[in-house]
């Protein structure tokens, strides 16, 4: 048994963390706000990045391009259903999205959000702890790992985990940055 084996599954926790807080404003245009907001499309919920090409036309400003210009409504509404708080406008052609500047109320809203988020991830980091910890103590009664593997593997364990938590804290302190410059 190695705990390397494992890596993999804290990885996973990282990764679907960044991609979450990807989404949470900063004061800046970002694709990631919008391209996973449900749009009701050919009879189903499809993405945003599925029906339209997003692209940045300023630092303040998003463009949505349905290809297909029937959508241009079903887009509308989807943005204005997200609960970005946004108010799209659609000139026929281009769905623009101008974002405000963030108030200090909004900012420390979405600071209680990204803290949120990085509390899962650290509840996702444990229970994958948990379940290796389960594997190496089960493998110590079948035999297959010694007293004293076993605790290498836990000290193992537990290295790997500081070191995820680490860097879910430096990702948070980054976002955070971002979210409130000071």
């Amino acid at each position: 048994m190695n705990i390397n084996d494992f890596k993999q599954d804290f990885v996973k926790a990282i990764d679907f963390l960044k991609q979450d807080i990807s989404g949470l404003r900063t004061g800046r245009a970002s694709s990631a706000m919008v391209e996973d907001i449900l749009v009701e499309a050919y009879g189903s919920r499809q993405p945003l990045k599925a029906v339209a090409s997003i692209s940045i036309g300023d630092p303040k400003t998003l463009n949505i391009d349905p290809w297909d210009k029937s959508l241009m409504a079903a887009v509308e509404k989807g943005i204005r259903d997200s609960g970005l708080g946004i108010n799209p406008v659609n000139d026929g052609r281009l769905i623009r999205l101008c974002l405000p500047e963030l108030t200090v109320e909004r900012r420390q809203e979405l600071i209680k959000v990204l803290h949120q988020k990085l509390e899962n991830a650290r509840i996702s980091v444990r229970k994958v702890r948990e379940d290796v910890r389960e594997l190496i103590n089960s493998g110590e009664k079948d035999g297959d790992v010694t007293e004293d593997e076993k605790y290498r593997l836990q000290e193992e364990l537990e290295k790997l985990v500081k070191e995820m938590n680490e860097q879910i804290k430096q990702i948070g302190e980054k976002k955070e940055q971002e979210i409130n410059p000071v």
